[in-house]
Formats: C-alpha cells, structure tokens, sequence
C-alpha cells in the first residue's frame, strides 16, 4: 500500500491549510489512520487519528485548531490546519494499518504504512 502526501507549503502564523494523503487501496474495511509530524532536531509525534468507526483522536496541542478526516470515495486522508502557528513547522506523515480500528492514537509502531511526508513552514 501505498501513501502520498501532498498540500504542504508555507503560511502566515493564524493562516489556514489542508493537507492530503492519498491511499492507494480502498479504505472501506476496518481501518486505522493518522497524521505525525517531525520538526527538525525533533522527535516524530502524533497529530491526529481517526479510524473506519469515525472516531477521532489530537493531540493537546493541535485540538480545536486541526480536524482530520478521511474520505473512502476519494480514497484519501485529509488533515485540515486552522489558525497555524509557527510552532506547528515540521513534516507531516500520514500513516496507516489495516483490518484493525484504533484506541486513541496508536504508537508509531503501529501502523505498518507511512507516507514520505509534506512540509509545513508557518512564519
């Protein structure tokens, strides 16, 4: 399976932005997805989750502000950034496992699919 991220760029602090991962399988079965992000000199941490119930899980640091979401007709995984602030630079990773939902977040171990990741440069 493949996953390909897109929608990175650079923002304004208090902009907007929406990214996208594209799966290359059909994402209609039990599945668990989410969104991590790296900052440089920083560790890998989870974002967001969601899984093929539509339950929703985000970090303290991005609820209220980020909403992930996951559309099996386009077989993609969005993650919509609201109100970003410079502390949210980093790359973003989407990742995936399959045949099984989530509890939370899972840990990175996890999920057996990840992205190459997108950048998001907010000033």
């Amino acid at each position: 399976v493949q996953l390909v991220e897109s929608g990175g760029d650079s923002v304004q602090g208090g902009g907007s932005l929406k990214l996208s991962c594209a799966v290359s399988t059909y994402i209609d079965a039990s599945y668990c997805m989410a969104w991590f992000r790296q900052a440089p000199g920083k560790e890998r941490e989870a974002v967001a989750g969601i899984d093929s119930r539509g339950f929703r899980s985000y970090a303290d640091s991005v609820e209220g502000r980020f909403t992930i979401s996951a559309d099996k007709y386009k077989k993609t995984l969005y993650l919509q950034m609201y109100n970003v602030q410079p502390e949210d630079t980093a790359a973003y990773y989407c990742a995936a496992r399959w045949r099984r939902i989530c509890s939370g977040i899972e840990p990175m171990s996890q999920y057996s699919d990840w992205g190459q990741g997108t950048q998001v440069t907010v000033s």
